[in-house]
């Protein structure tokens, strides 16, 4: 589900990492995309009282399917043209190369918790559909129904306004102004790369980095994937080094945005073997980026990237556009929390073109947002405030 804001994001990262002092260690690292900082946390406590890095990565991930992150993660989200939720996540193992993954997961909601059981159970990688469901079920999880209250209003309003975006061309009745059933046409137009996505915040898919302090990697993803996606849709977030991907000989990265397009391009992949290469976390990001960019200009996502000295950076479409366009002025909005608590807040007014990233690593993680206007937005009511009130039906 999209977030609602007049200051349209460009890329959230949150971290938790070591206070950066001379001649100190960067790592333990734990790196996640967009704001939820209660997945990094998770995450975090799970490092710090012993766990691996698998079991950090499942406990971040977790912490947000439960928590149904902006809607994006967890049950009760993203119906597709259907009306039902289902779920898409991996797990990756840094050291072995080991993958475990879902991919539309019916009526499972701890997806990464599924994945990490194809990781450990099973000499496959990736298991989908009903069959991904009866495989969890034998491992003890619960059917349930993914959809809620919000989720069967979402879908209802899009069938009143005619089925409209969906992901469907070149057939019969026109799918811009009818609901299916569809039929193939006679006539194929040119493929692109382009969708009829009408918010570019609806991909929030959760994906985690997490190194251990001995240089041990693990990646992972969870995400509902689309909203009004055709049944059946799967996305990149299960798809080794599509969504993220992890080596311990060179690093680890994951991916959000469009799945579709991220799954052409390997971007998780490609990032960590930059890295291999001898490319600092921050080129490696903006390489990714750049490929897609020249296929699909009008791409919106970003990778995250750390390698296994606990160096890390992103590579953001939208920030890349603004370096090599006009160079506006950005406000750069830092919130500073230290064990749960907040710490400071930082308001910058900056030229991109000085300052093109900014993060601070200090004994806590941070929370860092790029935003395209400095007006700030009229106070009211969080969407996410109010979806936590609904209950199951």
């Amino acid at each position: 589900m999209a977030r609602k804001s007049n200051l349209p994001e460009l890329f959230v990262l949150v971290l938790l990492g070591p206070a950066l002092e001379v001649g100190s260690s960067r790592l333990p690292l734990v790196l996640n995309t967009w704001p939820f900082k209660n997945a990094t946390e998770a995450a975090w406590r799970t490092l710090l009282s012993g766990g691996s890095v698998l079991d950090a990565v499942e406990s971040g991930c977790a912490m947000c399917e439960a928590e149904q992150c902006d809607g994006t993660v967890g049950f009760g989200g993203s119906p597709d043209e259907l009306g039902e939720t289902t779920l898409d996540a991996m797990i990756m193992d840094g050291t072995t190369m080991a993958v475990g993954a879902v991919g539309d997961l019916r009526r499972i909601k701890n997806a990464i918790g599924v994945a990490r059981k194809v990781l450990e159970h099973t000499t496959h990688t990736l298991l989908v559909g009903e069959s991904a469901t009866k495989f969890a079920e034998s491992m003890g999880f619960t059917n349930e129904d993914l959809s809620t209250r919000s989720s069967r209003a979402i879908h209802s309003d899009w069938l009143a306004r005619k089925c409209q975006p969906n992901y469907w061309r070149n057939v019969v009745p026109d799918p811009t102004k009818h609901c299916g059933p569809y039929k193939p046409s006679d006539v194929l137009e040119p493929s692109n790369l382009t969708y009829r996505e009408t918010d570019v915040h609806g991909h929030d898919t959760i994906g985690m980095v997490v190194i251990h302090k001995m240089g041990r990697t693990a990646a992972g993803t969870s995400t509902n994937g689309l909203k009004f996606k055709i049944h059946g849709r799967i996305g990149d977030s299960p798809v080794p080094g599509a969504g993220a991907y992890a080596d311990d000989t060179a690093g680890a990265a994951a991916a959000t945005g469009d799945g579709d397009t991220l799954l052409r391009f390997l971007p998780s992949y490609q990032a960590v073997e930059y890295m291999r290469g001898g490319d600092e976390p921050s080129v490696a990001c903006q390489k990714v980026i750049s490929r897609i960019q020249k296929y699909s200009p009008k791409f919106f996502g970003a990778v995250i990237c750390a390698n296994v000295i606990g160096s890390y950076d992103l590579g953001d479409a939208k920030e890349q556009k603004a370096l090599l366009g006009s160079k506006p002025s950005k406000l750069v909005e830092l919130f500073l929390h230290c064990l749960g608590h907040v710490f400071c807040l930082l308001l910058l007014s900056l030229s991109f073109s000085e300052h093109p990233l900014l993060i601070l690593r200090i004994d806590c993680f941070l929370i860092f947002k790029v935003m395209t206007d400095v007006t700030p937005p009229p106070t009211k009511v969080s969407k996410r405030a109010e979806k936590k009130k609904e209950t199951m039906v």
